[in-house]
This record gives structure tokens, sequence and C-alpha cells, in this order.
């Protein structure tokens, strides 16, 4: 498995036959479908069940069969392999590091981090600036262009 990303973080082994709790930061849950094989820290392993429990996921992998295999696996961040992508859909890994600019062409600095909120994520820029994505017109790989409302980085 190769080029892979950060698609979640397991919490807790739940029971005593194995499950984990995950924790999925992508809203793909084809990733959790049984067959398909993730990375649990430094280990590869195959899903042979899955469900959601609130705002987590309960899984099973194949081969861990009891709370202390599962107890070994907890607390580990879940890589997978890159889905095919709808060319509007933005991804974490891609704006990081890319220069943010205004329709006009105003540089705005590089994104730093992309910051979970619940109405919708922000992207955080170099200079402590914080851009809604809604702002977000385009992206392309090291450039986003935004249309940030007057006022946005005005000081106060």
């Amino acid at each position: 498995m190769t080029d892979l990303l950060e698609i979640g973080r397991t919490g807790r082994a739940h029971g005593v036959r194995g499950d984990l709790s995950l924790i999925l930061i992508s809203d793909r849950t084809e990733r959790l479908k049984v067959g398909k094989q993730l990375q649990v820290g430094t280990r590869r392993v195959t899903i042979t069940a899955a469900r959601p429990a609130g705002p987590r996921w309960l899984v099973h992998f194949e081969g861990i069969d009891d709370r202390n295999a599962a107890e070994l696996l907890a607390n580990q961040p879940v890589l997978g392999e890159p889905l095919p992508s709808n060319p509007d859909d933005l991804y974490v890994h891609e704006l990081i590091g890319s220069e943010v600019v205004g329709k006009d062409g105003t540089s705005y600095g590089t994104c730093t981090a992309v910051l979970a909120n619940p109405a919708h994520d922000i992207l955080e820029l170099e200079s402590g600036a914080l851009v809604p994505v809604v702002f977000v017109v385009s992206a392309t790989p090291g450039r986003v262009v935004i249309d940030p409302p007057e006022g946005l980085f005005d000081l106060e």
C-alpha cells in the first residue's frame, strides 16, 4: 500500500471479541467496506465487519479476535489508499502548503492547516488568518483561489 492518506484513528477496544472503535476523519464511508485493507499503525489489516456507532464506527479486522489483540491496535492512526475523487472535492493534504490568493490576484499567504469546524472547515494561513472554505472558488495543486468578503483580513 503506497501513498496512503490518514483517514481516521482507532480508539479503545470494544467488547471481548476484538472490535475497535474508530473515528473516521473522511466522509467516504466506503473506506470501511468488508474486504478493504487499511494500515493501523504499522500493521496492515483487512476489515471483516464495520458498523456505525454514534459519531464513531465499530470495526473488526481479520485475525484480531480478542480484546488483548485489539488493545495492541488502540489509539493508532488509520491509513487508507486514496479513492477516486470528484474534481470539486477539496482534500486537506492538497490544501496545506498551497498559496492562497484572491480572485483579484492578491496573495494572502500559505495554508498551514485545515481546522475542522462543525459548520465548515477553515483554512489557517501562515499569518494566523482564518478563511472558511465556503470562500474557496477553486483549488489546483499549490494554489487556492478565494473570494473573501470585505473585511475578512482587516485587523481589529
